[in-house]
């Protein structure tokens, strides 16, 4: 059974199979041989790059990660997932407008972790487009939170409304 996450503002079915940081090289080769779309913390995603299909190979960011090592890589990675270990942890807002605004990140940016309903409209505004939210939350619920505020925190100097990046990911 797959987990239900919010996409694009819609409630959607979690397609991608998570592969915990520990697994044994025997559970990687059997997860890579099943086929499906996989996301892999990224000292697993580099140690084994070579023998993915990029197209179905994302990236699990820490927020001590640094972006350098998966910047070369960028328009071939179509999910980076950024871990929130903490709600009150705010590093993964800059990594994520970092990945939009300076690299130009056009894939899916989805927050996990400890991701609550009250931090959707700004981790949205930071460029994120998917939220896979903590167990605790309802997901049909939060689909409210994109419209909790009629002012744009983000947006002066020149910016309108959200990044515009929305409009040309799938």
């Amino acid at each position: 059974m797959s987990v239900a996450i919010l996409k694009h503002g819609e409630i959607v079915a979690d397609r991608w199979q998570s592969v915990a940081a520990d697994a044994s090289p025997a559970h990687i080769a059997e997860c890579m041989a099943a086929g499906g779309p996989l996301l892999l913390p990224l000292p697993l995603w580099l140690s084994h790059r070579a023998e993915l299909d990029p197209r179905r190979a994302g990236v699990l960011l820490v927020a001590e990660d640094g972006l350098d090592a998966v910047l070369p890589w960028l328009d071939d990675i179509p999910l980076i997932a950024i871990h929130f270990p903490v709600f009150t942890d705010g590093r993964g807002y800059s990594l994520a407008r970092l990945l939009r605004s300076r690299h130009g990140y056009r894939g899916e940016l989805r927050a996990v972790g400890d991701v609550l309903r009250d931090q959707l409209y700004f981790l949205h505004r930071c460029g994120f487009d998917a939220f896979a939210l903590r167990t605790d939350q309802a997901v049909d619920e939060a689909r409210t939170a994109f419209a909790d505020y009629s002012w744009a925190p983000l947006g002066g100097r020149g910016e309108s409304g959200g990044l515009r990046h929305n409009e040309s990911v799938e």
